[in-house]
C-alpha cells in the first residue's frame, strides 16, 4: 500500500480523472483497484461521523469523490456514523471529541442528508445510504470481541499515525475512542456482507482505519477490496480547508448565507484557484487548462468561474446568478444592486438604532468595542462612504434600503420590519 503513481496510466477512465485532478493519495492495489472500476460495478463508501447539523467545505472534497462515483455509474454508499458518533474518532485530533446526546446526532443526521441532496442523487438505485448505527449499537461486545479482536495487535495500532500524534504530544486518548478502528474496520466488512462493497474511500488521516478495513475483509471472507484516500487540502498560505478568521464555511445556507459562501471561493488565492477548480468543480481538464494560462489580474476571471461553479452546485444556479450578479454591480459598476443579501432589524420606540449596536446586530463585530475599532480603521462604509463617528444615531429612513459595507468583501442590505 503506497502513494499511487500519478505518471502511471490506468485503463479505467474514471480512475485516470481522479488521479489527474489530484483526489488520489494512496491506492491499496493499483491494478486490482484499476480492474474493479473497468467491471463498472464499483460499490464505494464514505463514512461521516454525525457531529454537526451540517458539513462544511473541509468535506467537500469526499463529496466530489462520490459524485464522481454516481455520474460514472458507480454506486455510492453514504455510510451515516450514527454508532460511531457516540464514540469519536481520534484521526487526526488532538484532544477526545465531546461526546454527542442520541437526540443531537439524529438531528445532525438529518441535516447531513439534506446537504448531500444538493450534490448527489439520492435515488436508491443511484445511491445507498447506510447507518451503522444498525449493526453497531446492539452488537455483543463479547462475541466482537471473540470473533474479531484476534484479528487485530496493539502493536500495529501503535503504529497509526492517529494514535502516534497523540501519544507523542502525551495527550490522552481513551480506550473508548482506541475502540474506533475497531468499529470502523468492522464497518468496511458489513458492508461488503450487506452490499458487496469493495472500496473504502476516506482522507489520509483514515489510511491506517481503512488498512484495518481492508484486513479484516480478507481475514474474514478471503476477498480483496481496495482503498484510496484523498491528499490533505490546505490553503497556499498553509490554513486548513474551509476555516476563516471567523469560522467553518459550511455547506447549509442556514449557517453560511449563499453570498459568504461565493466570496469565500472569489477570494481564494492566485495560487489555489486551478487546483481548487480540478478538485470542486466538474469543468473539463482542457477548459481548466486554458485557465490555468491565465496571468495578473486576469485569475480574478478564473476565481469568478469557481466561485459560480461551486456555489450553483451548493445552492442552485438561480442563487449563484444573482450572487454573481450583485458582485459585479457591488465591485466593478460600484452600485449599490439589490441582488446582494438582506438583513432585516427592528427599531425600539425611538425609531432609530445607534450605529455601534446596528454592526453588532447584523454580526459584523461581536461587541460594541470590536464595532468602534472597526469605524476608527475606516473599515465601514454607509452606501460607499466610511464613517468614522462610531456614535452615529441612525434614524428608519437613515437605515431602510441602506448598504453596509465592512471592508472590501462584507456587503449587506439593511431592511426594517415594524
Amino acid at each position: 500500500m503506497k502513494e499511487t503513481n500519478k505518471k502511471h496510466k490506468f485503463d479505467s477512465d474514471l480512475l485516470q480523472i481522479l488521479i489527474e485532478r489530484g483526489f488520489v493519495h494512496q491506492t491499496s492495489n493499483e491494478d486490482g483497484l484499476d480492474e474493479y472500476f473497468k467491471s463498472n460495478k464499483t460499490i464505494g463508501y464514505i463514512g461521516f461521523d454525525l457531529t454537526a447539523k451540517s458539513l462544511h467545505v473541509g468535506s467537500l472534497l469526499q463529496i466530489m469523490l462520490l459524485k464522481w462515483l454516481q455520474d460514472y455509474g458507480h454506486k455510492p454508499i453514504l455510510l451515516l456514523g450514527g454508532g460511531t458518533t457516540l464514540i469519536g474518532d481520534p484521526s487526526g485530533k488532538d484532544e477526545t471529541r465531546k461526546i454527542l446526546l442520541e437526540e443531537n446526532i439524529i438531528e445532525n443526521e438529518n441535516g447531513i442528508k439534506r446537504v448531500f441532496g444538493k450534490f448527489l442523487d439520492l435515488d436508491e438505485k443511484k445511491l445507498i445510504i447506510e447507518n451503522n448505527k444498525n449493526w453497531l449499537q446492539d452488537l455483543n461486545y463479547i462475541s466482537f470481541l471473540r470473533e474479531y479482536g484476534k484479528h487485530f495487535t496493539i502493536n500495529r495500532m501503535l503504529t497509526f499515525d492517529s494514535v502516534k500524534i497523540r501519544l507523542e504530544r502525551e495527550q490522552p486518548l481513551t480506550f473508548l475512542e482506541f475502540n474506533y478502528m475497531l468499529l470502523q474496520a468492522y464497518d468496511f466488512l458489513e458492508l461488503y456482507k450487506r452490499h458487496d462493497c469493495k472500496l473504502q474511500l476516506g482522507g489520509s488521516d483514515q489510511w491506517g482505519n481503512i488498512v484495518n478495513g481492508i484486513e479484516l475483509v480478507r481475514r474474514v471472507t478471503s476477498t480483496e477490496t481496495y482503498a484510496i484516500t484523498t491528499p490533505l487540502i490546505t490553503t497556499a498560505s498553509g490554513a486548513k480547508m474551509g476555516k476563516t478568521a471567523d469560522g467553518a464555511i459550511w455547506l447549509d445556507e442556514e449557517l453560511t448565507s449563499p453570498y459568504d459562501f461565493w466570496q469565500f471561493w472569489r477570494n481564494t488565492d492566485d495560487r489555489d484557484v486551478i487546483r481548487f477548480l480540478k478538485l470542486f468543480t466538474t469543468l473539463p481538464i482542457s477548459e481548466i487548462d486554458k485557465l490555468a494560462s491565465l496571468e495578473g489580474s486576469e485569475i480574478n476571471e478564473a476565481k469568478k468561474i469557481l466561485a459560480n461553479e461551486i456555489t450553483r452546485m451548493t445552492h442552485g444556479s438561480e442563487i449563484s446568478a444573482k450572487i454573481y450578479q450583485s458582485a459585479l454591480e457591488t465591485f466593478e459598476s460600484k452600485i449599490i444592486s439589490q441582488n446582494l443579501p438582506k438583513h432585516q432589524i427592528t427599531l425600539g420606540q425611538k425609531n432609530s438604532m445607534g450605529l455601534l449596536n446596528l454592526l453588532v446586530s447584523i454580526g459584523f463585530a461581536k461587541s460594541n468595542n470590536e464595532a468602534r475599532k472597526a469605524i476608527a480603521n475606516g473599515a465601514i462604509k454607509i452606501n460607499d462612504v466610511a464613517v468614522l463617528d462610531p456614535n452615529i444615531e441612525l434614524k428608519k429612513e437613515d437605515l431602510e434600503g441602506t448598504k453596509i459595507a465592512f471592508g472590501k468583501k462584507r456587503n449587506l442590505i439593511i431592511e426594517v420590519s415594524n
